[in-house]
């Protein structure tokens, strides 16, 4: 078998020598543009400072390819309003959108139709897995969760009290709160869970469900929190409170950003935003212009997408009082 593959694979290296020479590739795309190619990326809660390292990513990804780059969604907490915005964006006649979904199965349709009317779709942070969508690009969520498990218990030790606060209905978030509650419970069973809230990326909701906490709980170690919205309210709960509570995040505001150089907010875990908007963009692109590969299986024989991407890992940075100022949104924003 091996003098087979030796023998196979110098003949296909002379075939590819001799075919580079004298014909061109079986595929027949180009990794640019067309005048005018359009890219959108949507999302929901349009303000939120997440989004800006996420879009300038995907612009530079976008930029460098030839193509036009636009930023889209809602300013609302709102799934209809979101799926509206995408159904205006497939008007305007895309080639691709990046699109954070804030729920997956409502998007299910939505994307299905988009993708049947010839216009790649990749999700991003949040998925809609059930949908036809050609690729998925985020950080590992579970990845995520255990590291914030094992930093608690590192500052804690394997005893004690915590608390969560949840979103429930958005993929990333779900994951990132289920993550942690089912590892502490199978690898530190001494570690209880004594409250677990929805707050809903909402700033007053979590002030108003912490304090609560705070009360019932007196001996409450640690909270996790898998965005920054609620992080927001949290810590301000804390503070009044004079408690002494871990506080660990997922993502970053600048508010949370304060938070953590004066030390109220021990760290956040923070996907690598910039990378997220540019592989999403690359990925969308990919989608968009299959002709680029012939690859290795039977994609004309079942007709679907070659260049699928199931998912795809952006990885995160864990941001303390150390590092805080790299995180800066004003000092990335002079750069761009």
């Amino acid at each position: 078998m091996l003098k087979y593959l030796k023998r196979a694979l110098g003949l296909g290296v002379a075939a590819f020598v001799v075919g580079a020479a004298v014909s061109p590739a079986s595929a027949n795309g180009k990794f640019a543009c067309e005048p005018g190619e359009t890219y959108v990326m949507n999302v929901m809660v349009s303000a939120h400072p997440y989004w800006v390292p996420v879009f300038e990513g995907f612009k530079q990804a976008a930029e460098s390819l030839g193509c036009e780059a636009v930023f889209s969604g809602t300013p609302d907490y709102d799934i209809t309003k979101q799926i509206a915005s995408f159904e205006q964006d497939l008007v305007k006649k895309p080639k691709g959108i990046l699109l954070h979904p804030m729920q997956a199965d409502p998007f299910i349709e939505p994307i299905n139709k988009a993708i049947e009317s010839g216009v790649s779709i990749t999700t991003f942070a949040a998925d809609s897995p059930k949908s036809k969508r050609t690729a998925y690009i985020t950080s590992d969520n579970v990845a995520e969760a255990k590291f914030a498990s094992e930093e608690i218990v590192k500052q804690l030790g394997a005893k004690g009290e915590f608390a969560v606060l949840e979103n429930p209905g958005q993929s990333n978030h779900d994951l990132r709160v289920t993550a942690l509650v089912d590892y502490m419970g199978s690898t530190y069973p001494e570690m209880k869970l004594v409250a677990r809230q929805a707050t809903n990326q909402d700033a007053n909701a979590a002030y108003q469900a912490v304090s609560a906490m705070l009360q019932a709980n007196p001996n409450l170690g640690a909270l996790w929190i898998p965005e920054a919205g609620s992080a927001e309210g949290a810590v301000t709960a804390v503070l009044e409170a004079k408690k002494n509570v871990l506080i660990i995040h997922a993502d970053i505001t600048p508010t949370t950003l304060d938070h953590i150089k004066a030390g109220n907010i021990h760290m956040a875990i923070n996907p690598n935003q910039g990378v997220q908007g540019f592989m999403g963009f690359v990925n969308t692109f990919l989608g968009a212009h299959p002709d680029l590969l012939d690859p290795f299986n039977d994609y004309k024989l079942s007709g679907f997408n070659p260049l699928q991407v199931p998912s795809m890992d952006n990885g995160f940075a864990v941001i303390t009082k150390a590092n805080a100022d790299a995180f800066d949104l004003n000092e990335y924003m002079k750069n761009r």
